[in-house]
């Protein structure tokens, strides 16, 4: 059990330390100058052009640059030569007064008053980001998650593979047999694939997010960029597969004539309802890993706040805030399964009600079925 502490209160230190480093150093170097706890949070939750490196904040994992010009010529260089405020090739980062703060600006000419003078502006910018490359680790984990089970059944037959691979398997059948195939039926194979492909996706994010170690420390379910092109992509599926039941229920629901004609009262509520459900599938998500990163910040910050009360404030702050932090670790790791699940059930249950067939077809199924049934008997 010592053990087990110890080596939580190591990783809790390698998790916090690169977000509250920068705030003591500057506050060093400006002689005692405020922490600004703002910055701090948005800066460690931010996307970045390099990969922050444990215990030396100031030093990053250069990521390739790839922007385009108001002329039009592509320039592709390493992000190293644009940190501490180089500018190189013309592009630097935007400072605190800049409007695209912590992005790449250039500088062109413009004509004000009739006079030329040079502006800033923001180039056409298709780098690869901390959070770019950290959806593709993620792809490449997913993929290697999946096919190890693939190859291990290809080489095995049926018999049940251990560890890793098991584990593996128990989350596909935990996750096929325990909601989609009870939501969707027969039709639970055409989705699985989505399904089961969005919660290993959300999954590996999450748990990579609660790491600062290369390749961890992207806060990539806390973006709502990475969130909403999820919910987009279910948003999608939905309608596109969508029965003609359901469109009819969206556009003429089985309410009422008086609710319907003349003020489309149900069918606005409807059509407003389709929208609304890729908005909760984002905020849902976004929000709660947000909220636990910024929860562990916060609690990590209260040191260097509360340090400047004496010596005895700050070792009492420090046993209480590390303790709270290595709770809420623990806490977010059981959210990142718990919201990788949360997504693919309401997406799982969003799909099977554009795939509901009327009263009249369901019932004309079932005694099929049933006749089916008594044939074969």
């Amino acid at each position: 059990m010592k053990r087990l502490l110890l080596l939580l209160a190591v990783v809790c230190a390698a998790v916090l330390y690169p977000a509250h480093a920068p705030a003591s150093q500057s506050a060093g170097d400006a002689g005692g100058e405020a922490i600004n706890p703002k910055e701090i949070i948005f800066e460690h939750l931010g996307d970045g052009y390099g990969w922050e490196v444990p215990f030396n904040h100031h030093v990053r994992i250069p990521l390739p640059v790839i922007v385009r010009d108001y002329e039009g010529k592509w320039h592709c260089f390493s992000s190293s030569r644009i940190q501490h405020g180089e500018t190189y090739d013309g592009f630097r980062l935007g400072g605190k007064e800049s409007k695209w703060h912590n992005k790449i600006v250039g500088m062109r000419p413009a004509t004000v008053d009739g006079k030329t003078v040079m502006e800033e502006y923001r180039p056409w910018d298709i780098s690869i980001t901390k959070n770019v490359l950290a959806i593709f680790i993620s792809v490449i984990i997913v993929l290697w998650m999946v096919l190890c089970v693939a190859r291990w059944y290809a080489k095995a037959g049926y018999k049940a593979p251990r560890r890793f691979k098991g584990a593996i398997e128990a989350l596909i059948v935990f996750i096929y047999d325990g909601v989609i195939k009870p939501t969707l039926g027969v039709k639970a194979p055409k989705f699985a694939p989505y399904l089961l492909t969005v919660f290993f996706f959300i999954l590996v994010m999450n748990l990579l997010g609660l790491i600062v170690i290369f390749p961890g420390g992207a806060n990539l379910t806390g973006n709502i960029a990475v969130t909403l092109v999820l919910s987009l992509i279910t948003f999608l599926v939905v309608n596109i597969f969508g029965t003609k039941h359901y469109w009819k229920e969206v556009f003429w629901p089985d309410v009422p004539w008086w609710l319907k004609f003349p003020i489309p009262i149900m069918p606005l509520i409807e059509v407003f309802g389709v929208f609304t459900k890729p908005a909760a599938l984002t905020v849902r998500l976004f929000a709660n890993m947000m909220g636990g990163h910024i929860i562990v910040i916060v609690l990590t910050l209260l040191i260097f706040i509360l340090g400047a009360f004496g010596a005895a404030a700050a070792g009492a702050t420090t046993v209480v805030s590390v303790l709270f932090s290595i709770f809420m670790l623990l806490i977010d790791v059981l959210v990142s399964f718990i919201q990788a699940y949360v997504f693919t059930m309401l997406s799982t249950l969003f799909i099977s009600l554009s795939q509901e067939s009327g009263h009249k077809e369901h019932e004309a199924a079932h005694a099929a079925q049933t006749v089916k049934h008594e044939t074969i008997k």
